[in-house]
């Protein structure tokens, strides 16, 4: 039950269903973290499956053996020593490149550096890649100094995938990251209190399908457009585009569900006192002519 084990089946099973809908010639591409990117994984990925995975800083790498004419002993595997990902970082033999990619919303410029065709033991005799991500700056808030976030080293299986691919896929995993956190606290996941083997099964899937369900109707609904809904708070950027959160899609599926148990229009009112907010300067011309005393 080693996660990393029910990790490389888990792949291996969306591999076989790909194959079986006609996308045998798609290549699959999976970003993981640090605890996947390991020996167990990296050693029995199928075929047609690339893996982009989180690596240490100190993480021992190898230059690919040089081809020798005379073959004598073992076919060497691992060439001469790389050094750490965290001093090629810091080298100046190695350039910086940018790369744009889309993440939060909007593009983003990267300083990346890359280092192909080199071997980890934990992969054994696979071509890797190495991806060095420069920290981005961020300030905490308008008048805080500049801070930085950490660097990111990363490790893909397919020496020829573009570096803007492979940047934008493992930033789309941030997405999974969001998906899980939203599950466990906003609906409950892994909160239940079941001891039996078929609750224990049943009600994780069944909230995770919950969740899928509510994303999807919110899905259709913004393709539908001028669906009413509750204003945001005060506080919300006023951005247009923004995607709303999930927590914006309960606190609507919630009022709708109480408008039509008390038979209220929610909507209705909210219209109104957005009338009444613009309007409290406006002059009625009724009321002058009604209270205007002629002397």
């Amino acid at each position: 039950m080693n996660l990393s084990l029910q990790g490389i089946e888990r792949i291996k099973v969306l591999r076989e269903n790909l194959d079986c809908q006609a996308a045998k010639d798609r290549q699959l591409v999976v970003s993981v973290d640090g605890g996947y990117t390991n020996k167990n994984v990296l050693k029995n990925l199928p075929e047609r499956v690339t893996l982009i995975g989180r690596i240490r800083k100190d993480t021992v790498l190898n230059e690919l053996p040089d081809v020798e004419k005379a073959s004598v002993g073992r076919r060497r595997v691992y060439g001469k020593l790389l050094p750490k990902p965290e001093e090629i970082r810091k080298s100046e033999q190695y350039i910086w490149q940018q790369v744009e990619a889309w993440a939060a919303g909007k593009k983003h410029t990267f300083n990346v550096k890359v280092i192909a065709n080199l071997r980890w033991r934990k992969a054994g005799d696979k071509n890797l890649k190495l991806v060095i991500i420069r920290p981005l700056s961020y300030h905490l808030t308008k008048n805080s100094k500049l801070l930085y976030r950490k660097p990111v080293y990363l490790i893909c299986t397919d020496t020829k995938l573009e570096i803007e691919k492979l940047l934008q896929a493992y930033l789309w995993r941030w997405e999974i990251e969001v998906n899980f956190r939203e599950e466990k606290t906003l609906l409950g996941c892994g909160q239940a209190q079941v001891r039996t083997k078929e609750p224990v099964e049943k009600v994780p899937a069944f909230i995770v399908a919950v969740y899928s369900l509510l994303q999807l109707a919110a899905y259709r609904v913004r393709k539908i457009g001028n669906v009413n809904q509750l204003p945001k708070a005060k506080w919300y950027p006023n951005k247009k585009g923004n995607r709303e959160s999930t927590g914006d899609i309960l606190n609507t599926f919630r009022s709708q569900l109480l408008a039509r148990t008390m038979d209220i229009n929610f909507y209705d009112f909210v219209k109104l006192q957005k009338t009444l907010r613009n309007r409290k300067n406006y002059v009625e011309p009724t009321f002058s002519t009604l209270f205007y005393n002629r002397n």
